[in-house]
């Protein structure tokens, strides 16, 4: 099978002669071997599983996204991902970067509502002023 890991600006992952699959969803988790018919889900945030042959596993820590399998192609698109080959180091990779995002994703979210603010309250001092 052929692995891309699409996010938002870049692909992550790219990888052809991918031998199995393990992704999780909101009811479980699931693997995907090379002839498994095409199928498409919703991905929970978590932890991807993929081998490549005579390469060895990797693990992505993903966000929420989709998955899906067409073929011989898997594709999974997800907002947020950390490849490594080691859980201990991508855990705390993870930590890191996702929490980093969370706090500045926040300040850009708290400074949109002081602008819709803004706009609502000039927006009501002109329907009073006509």
């Amino acid at each position: 099978m052929t692995l891309k890991i699409l996010l938002p600006f870049e692909v992550l992952a790219d990888k052809p002669n991918v031998s199995r699959i393990v992704a999780e969803t909101p009811d479980g988790s699931f693997g995907i071997l090379p002839h498994r018919r095409d199928c498409v889900a919703a991905l929970a945030p978590g932890i991807l599983t993929y081998e490549v042959e005579g390469q060895g596993v990797t693990y992505v820590a993903v966000d929420q996204g989709v998955l899906v399998k067409d073929g011989d192609q898997v594709l999974v698109s997800v907002r947020r991902a950390i490849s490594g080959t080691d859980l201990g180091s991508l855990h705390d990779s993870v930590k890191r970067q996702f929490l980093t995002f969370d706090t500045g994703e926040q300040r850009v979210r708290q400074a949109v509502a002081k602008i819709e603010v803004g706009f609502v309250d000039r927006l009501e001092h002109f329907t009073h002023e006509r």
